[in-house]
Parts: structure tokens; C-alpha cells; sequence
């Protein structure tokens, strides 16, 4: 049976940004890069009990920093800590709430000290994301597990696509910052 003509069309509009635009900038990401800060006390991921964040969340050598409710104005944020919060809060949440991943959320997951195993689960989690998308019911509401339970399917995977470019793109602006403020080649 061929993939609904709107479960392709969401998909390809995500494959689309990563193929061309995003995947190829994450190309390279060093471990430098991953932790870098341009700024004082930015959130991270950090080795276990080096944080200063009032949460630390994970369950391995490294926790991500984070605070609940989130201080206002919101603290400035690595590499590192945004891949995470895509891999994590983004992408593995919503695959073991909608398509049968693992359970994940901030607290239980092994966050890596290496940008290249970063990448790796970044992948993982969209192959995952991706073939939920390709299957998903779209008019269905998401269900309990959302803010907006109601709000059929299509609605989160739009905003998770958004979510996606959004900071993926904040991201590639750091890597570029990076490398105009040290010199370093890509």
C-alpha cells in the first residue's frame, strides 16, 4: 500500500531540511564545539555533579541542566544542551508516546559527553520520528500525552518539524559563531 499522500508530504518536508540544509552543517561537530559557551553560566550538559542549574536530569556520567518552571528570562544554551533538548524533549518523547519507542524523557536519559555520539542518537531518533510520520494517522487527536490532546496528529508533527528547523537552525548559528570567534576551519 502506498504512504498517504500527506504523511509523504509532512515527511518529505523535514527530509528535505536535513538532507540539504541542516545535516550536512552538523557535518564535523567537535567536541569543543558541543560545550562551548559564548557566555557565562549557559546551560549544558555537564559531567555529573558539575552543574550549577537547580536540575540536573540524566542517568549517566553527564546530566543536562534545566530548572522547573524555567527562569525568566531563560538562561543562554550550548550546543550540547540544545541537541539534547531535540533528541530528548523533541523527538524521543514523542516517539515512545506515539510510535512505540522506549520511554524517554529529561531524567532518564544517558546524555553523551561526545558531539559525535549526539549525532548518532540525533539520527536514530529521526529514522524513528520519520517512519512514525510515514504510517501516522493524521486527523487522529495525539491523545493524553499532549498539551493539546484533542489537536489531531498532523498538528504535532507540524510542530515538531517546526521545533525541528527552529533549533537545529540555532545550532548551525553557533557552529558559525564559533568558528569566526576562534579561527577554526570547518
Amino acid at each position: 500500500m502506498d504512504e498517504p499522500e500527506w504523511n509523504r508530504a509532512l515527511r518529505e518536508q523535514w527530509e528535505f531540511q536535513w538532507k540539504h540544509q541542516v545535516r550536512p552543517r552538523l557535518q564535523g561537530l567537535t567536541d569543543d564545539e558541543y560545550f562551548w559557551s559564548p557566555v557565562p553560566d549557559a546551560w549544558s550538559v555537564r559531567p555529573r555533579g558539575t552543574s550549577k542549574a537547580p536540575i540536573q536530569g540524566g542517568t549517566g556520567d553527564f546530566t543536562v541542566d534545566f530548572a522547573y518552571p524555567p527562569p525568566d528570562p531563560a538562561p543562554f544554551t550550548t550546543i550540547a544542551w540544545r541537541l539534547n533538548h531535540v533528541i530528548v524533549g523533541v523527538l524521543a518523547m514523542r516517539n515512545a508516546s506515539h510510535f512505540g519507542a522506549p520511554a524517554a524523557d529529561y531524567d532518564n536519559w544517558d546524555y553523551t559527553g561526545r558531539a559525535s555520539t549526539a549525532l548518532d542518537q540525533l539520527d536514530e531518533q529521526l529514522d524513528v520520528w520519520l517512519a512514525g510520520v510515514r504510517g501516522a494517522a493524521l486527523e487522529v487527536p495525539v491523545g493524553p500525552k499532549e498539551p493539546f490532546p484533542d489537536a489531531p496528529m498532523a498538528d504535532l508533527v507540524l510542530h515538531i518539524h517546526r521545533e525541528l528547523i527552529h533549533h537545529l537552525a540555532e545550532v548551525c548559528l553557533l557552529r558559525d559563531l564559533y568558528l569566526h570567534l576562534n579561527g577554526a576551519a570547518r
